[in-house]
């Protein structure tokens, strides 16, 4: 049988126009955007068979272009979207977030010291219960040193699903410096309702391919998550190798991860956990 892959996170886009311009923020992965029909080409060569399309955040908080995409192409693409957590009108979006054809949850990135506050002085704390009873699960970028608040965001809402993305490793850190706290992601894994994403990867080491350096850590990720809620993925704009090679890091260099392990990690995982049937 063959195994169906499925990319953890991608980002698709469109040029910034007077028509719709982005905000002041920072620049894209490339200087040329990603389209939808560039990235199913992209993925056929390298094998991949399904993507979840994450606004980058360089747009801002819309989602048009990918959720266009995923309404073009159902059975290729799917969404998980953006909003403003500090806009009261976005707690009136919460409730019918997934009624939308083609959305399945939510994505934020909490990296940047200047968006940390969401979390460290609880401005996001109205999301959490509203998600839980919505059913929209959400993925988040989550650097080590408040690994806690999601640990506790996790305790008081076990009915959300919460997926922290690039098994917690923050852009600009490599090799041993990227995985000097690991142990507190690893100390999710006692959650049932946190998963990892094992996305974008090699932009995390300096070692060539097939990236040897954090195969430990893979596999630590993968014993303490398992295979289902360990989630394989690439951020394909900024990966440092081909996509092709993206895939093989997990399909080919991990002798350890076989058969039906492969089959959840490269997206039966993913796909049972948002609802993507």
């Amino acid at each position: 049988m063959k195994l169906e892959i499925t990319d953890a996170q991608v980002h698709i886009w469109a040029a910034s126009t007077p028509e719709r311009p982005w905000p002041d923020r920072h620049a894209p992965h490339r200087p040329v955007p990603i389209t939808a029909e560039g990235l199913l080409a992209e993925m056929a060569e390298a094998g991949v068979d399904r993507a979840i399309l994450v606004p980058p955040s360089w747009e801002g908080e819309r989602n048009d272009v990918c959720l266009a995409a995923a309404q073009k192409y159902p059975d290729r693409f799917a969404v998980m979207g953006r909003l403003d957590p500090e806009s009261p009108a976005s707690r009136d979006m919460i409730a019918d977030w997934r009624k939308e054809p083609g959305q399945l949850g939510l994505r934020f990135t909490f990296h940047r010291p200047s968006l940390q506050p969401l979390l460290t002085e609880g401005k996001a704390d109205w999301l959490w219960p509203l998600a839980e009873r919505a059913g929209v699960p959400i993925m988040m970028t989550c650097p080590f040193k408040i690994m806690h608040i999601a640990d506790e965001i996790a305790q008081k809402h076990p009915g959300l699903k919460l997926v922290i993305d690039h098994l917690g490793l923050l852009p600009g850190t490599r090799d041993e410096a990227a995985f000097a706290e690991f142990d507190k992601l690893l100390a999710l894994a006692k959650r049932p309702n946190v998963a990892v994403k094992a996305s974008a990867l090699p932009c995390y080491t300096n070692s060539p391919w097939p990236f040897t350096s954090m195969h430990s850590q893979i596999r630590q990720a993968f014993d303490a998550f398992g295979p289902q809620r360990m989630f394989w993925g690439t951020d394909l704009s900024r990966l440092p190798c081909t996509y092709k090679q993206g895939v093989e890091l997990f399909t080919q260099e991990l002798d350890w991860l076989k058969g039906e392990d492969l089959a959840w990690v490269m997206g039966r995982g993913l796909r049972q956990w948002l609802g993507w049937t």
